[in-house]
This record gives C-alpha cells, structure tokens and sequence, in this order.
C-alpha cells in the first residue's frame, strides 16, 4: 500500500532526522519536507501564537493544510503536549502524537507515547546565579532556551539559545528593563534531543500499527 510512494513529513523543526530512516527502512517509502506550509501557524510552544485546538485535531489540521499546499496524497506529522503526567502526579510528562494521514486510501493512523524524559520547565528569575543553576538543571546547552519579558503577557522573547555568551546578553538585556526574566526550555524538536527521542519512539509505535493486520487478515 505505501511502497514506492512518496510521504511529506509536515515540521519546520527538522523532525524528519528521526522519522525518515524509520519510514524508509519499514515502509519502502520514499521521505521529503516541504517549506509551503508553516506549521506554527497552528501554534508554538512559545506562546506568541496560540494553538486553538487540542493536539489531535492540531495533528490532523496539521496533514490537511501541509497535504494541500503541497499537493501531497501522503502525509505524517507529530505534536507534542507538556505537563502533569495523567498519573503520576507531580511529574512533568511529553506526550507525542504520530498521525501518518494517507488521502489516496482514505486512512488515518495515530499512534502515541507518552514519556517522563522531559526536561520541560520554566522559572522566573532576577539574578544570574539562579539562570546558570536552572541552565544545568534543564541540560542546558544541548537543549535550548528562551527567554521572556514575561511567562504570559511578554512583549519580548529570545528563542534557540544554545551559547552562555548569549544568555547572559540577553537575560541582562531584559533583566534591565523588567527587574526579572521568565526562563523556559525550548520545547521545539530540533533544540530539544530529549523531545526527539521521544518522537522517534511514538514514530516506532506507529510503524507497529501499520504493520498490524486485523485477525481475519
């Protein structure tokens, strides 16, 4: 069914390096992505623009409008959600959803994981020493930070930082201005090698959906 087709991988945040082996390798299919469609539009983790929906119908909206722009008939996407974990109480969890969207076939596979692996947090924070201790708390450079004038109603933010030079320029650029900085982790898969093995497991649980037959097949 998808061998020698084509499947768009619809991210700007360079999801393919984890799900394009995988989808070669098990399906025969052949991997591209495409900067037609912008899917933070749909929203960013960042805050600045909201997503409006839960993070299925994100998903689903996501294979729609980046199967339209590029007249795709194949399509996979991912998005993520950060927070209390449904059981563990007290536990920051990502959950990742994989949609693989097939409009030739009318077919929509989902498949989930939800992982404790995470390194999503945020702070407010007035001094450098508290930046620095909350940095190596969150693996700070190899994952990325942002920083804000604000956790909500910020009027100024610095994404993708992966250098202390940098954090510190900016964190006293805003921390002159405000009295304080909202320091988060950057949750965006090309700045998060934590969130991109979880991608890359749900990914793995996708492909074992796909290859399930039902028990009269």
């Amino acid at each position: 069914m998808f061998a020698g087709r084509k499947v768009l991988i619809a991210t700007k945040h360079k999801k393919e390096l984890v799900i394009s082996p995988i989808l070669e390798k098990e399906l025969a299919i052949t991997c591209f992505v495409s900067e037609q469609f912008d899917t933070d539009t749909l929203g960013t983790f960042s805050g600045e623009i909201e997503r409006k929906h839960d993070a299925l119908t994100t998903l689903r909206n996501k294979c729609i409008h980046a199967a339209n722009a590029s007249k795709s008939d194949l399509v996979i996407a991912s998005e993520g959600s950060f927070g209390a974990h449904p059981s563990i109480f007290f536990a920051h969890a990502n959950q990742e959803l994989v949609m693989l969207k097939d409009f030739k076939n009318d077919l929509e596979i989902i498949a989930k994981e939800i992982s404790l692996e995470t390194n999503f947090n945020g702070e407010k924070i007035s001094n450098e020493t508290d930046l620095l201790t909350f940095a190596e708390k969150v693996n700070f450079p190899s994952h990325a930070l942002i920083l804000k004038s604000d956790e909500v109603n910020f009027s100024t933010f610095f994404k993708g930082i992966q250098s202390e030079n940098e954090l510190l320029e900016k964190f006293y650029e805003l921390n002159n201005k405000n009295g304080f900085v909202y320091v988060e982790t950057d949750m965006r898969a090309m700045f998060n090698p934590t969130r991109m093995k979880v991608i890359e497991k749900a990914t793995w649980q996708l492909i074992e959906k796909i290859k399930s037959l039902c028990p009269t097949c």
